[in-house]
């Protein structure tokens, strides 16, 4: 049986804390999807504060991420496993960042009280839409934790019913003949859930199987 150096445990035990790190990313970033649709649907401007906030937070963890992977590339020795998964932490990151600031931009659309104006069948298609992607990046943060690469396969097909809601949004949005600012900011909600939806894909190609450790 192989023996783990010290140097070897304490590389191994850092990598079991970036990945650990990354799940609390991940769910900040879902908090704030969950939290972002009832925010600009209530027009709830405290709220949108509160997830302005959570938001700081996540761009704290990816500044501290991207650091911790760039110096355990350069003065680390990883595996051709460890390499990978190092990599790939350090693409997923960006990702999860970008979506926080995503979810801050549909909830700040609470400030101008737009969710009020909505007519009914639009506000049911917004719901929807947030409820899909949150599923999505549940599934997408069980794949992280599980290093399933078959998930990127049902994500894409979820992702296909948000791209399909967000173009009802917009039918509804043409319906209803709205005003043009609030048309204008509907179209860019809906256009960000796309996104979000796109960034959990984009993540979940990203996973491998864990890297394998040496037994102590």
């Amino acid at each position: 049986m192989e023996h783990v150096g010290p140097a070897r445990k304490s590389f191994h035990d850092e990598i079991d804390l970036l990945d650990a790190q990354v799940t609390t990313m991940f769910a900040l970033v879902r908090e704030s999807l969950a939290a972002a649709t009832d925010t600009f649907l209530a027009g709830d401007r405290e709220l949108a504060g509160l997830i302005a906030q959570r938001d700081t937070e996540i761009d704290e963890l990816d500044i501290q991420l991207e650091d911790t992977v760039e110096r355990l590339l350069l003065f680390q020795q990883p595996m051709a496993s460890e390499f990978h998964h190092l990599v790939a932490v350090l693409r997923v990151v960006p990702e999860l960042e970008r979506s926080g600031d995503l979810a801050q931009h549909i909830a700040t659309r609470a400030a101008r009280g737009l969710g009020a104006e909505m007519p009914p069948a639009a506000r049911g298609v917004v719901e929807e839409l947030g409820s899909r992607v949150v599923a999505m990046w549940g599934v997408a943060a069980d794949g992280f934790a599980d290093r399933d690469p078959d998930v990127a396969a049902r994500l894409d097909e979820a992702d296909h019913a948000v791209n399909a809601l967000a173009r009802r949004l917009w039918d509804e949005v043409v319906a209803a003949d709205l005003r043009t600012e609030l048309a204008m900011e509907l179209a860019l909600v809906a256009r960000f859930y796309e996104r979000l939806g796109d960034h959990s894909r984009h993540i979940a190609r990203r996973f491998r199987p864990r890297p394998r450790t040496a037994s102590t």
